[in-house]
């Protein structure tokens, strides 16, 4: 198992994981980006290459490294570690988000993607990160609390519909 920066090669088993994605509700997280229409996987994948350099990203979006969770050639699921926070992504969002494929669930790789991806935030300089998750997503917290998370506050939702959001701050070990 590794996280690899996103690669053409895994396209099939990344559409595959798209399509489970589409009915997940993500217990209000995020989803997996997909291509926009008309675009090739080759210029999707392009995408998250100009996006970790910080370049013809929208407005009020940060540099980040996008990581795919690969076992086996399968795409099990996906970590984005922003280089910089918003006010947003301070409340709300935080440095590092994943994902786990739907039928990935529960086999303990969010807890390994989370692992992992402190370990990358590591080499790219960070001294401790910030997550967030839903209040009521009890499996994402535990995942985060049992790699070093501590929690700093619990927000309530900024527009109606949304749910209050838990903060936590890992410390990085040097």
């Amino acid at each position: 198992m590794e996280l690899v920066l996103p690669d053409i090669k895994y396209k099939e088993s990344y559409l595959k994981a798209l399509k489970e994605s589409e009915t997940d509700d993500g217990n209000g997280g995020t989803k997996l980006q997909k291509p926009k229409d008309g675009e090739s996987f080759e210029d999707f994948v392009k995408h998250f290459s100009d996006e970790r350099k910080g370049l013809n990203l929208p407005e009020g979006y940060v540099p980040a490294t996008m990581l795919w969770l690969i076992d086996k050639d399968e795409f099990i699921g996906r970590v984005q570690i922003r280089h910089e926070l918003t006010e947003y992504l301070e409340k709300y969002g935080g440095h590092i988000g994943y994902y786990i494929r739907p039928t990935k669930r529960k086999m303990g790789f969010g807890n390994k993607i989370l692992e992992m991806a402190i370990n990358e935030a590591k080499k790219i300089g960070f001294e401790k990160v910030l997550l967030t998750c839903n209040d009521d997503n009890i499996g994402s917290w535990k995942i985060i609390e049992a790699n070093g998370g501590v929690l700093e506050s619990v927000l309530d939702p900024e527009k109606e519909g949304e749910k209050k959001k838990r903060r936590y701050w890992i410390i990085i070990k040097k």
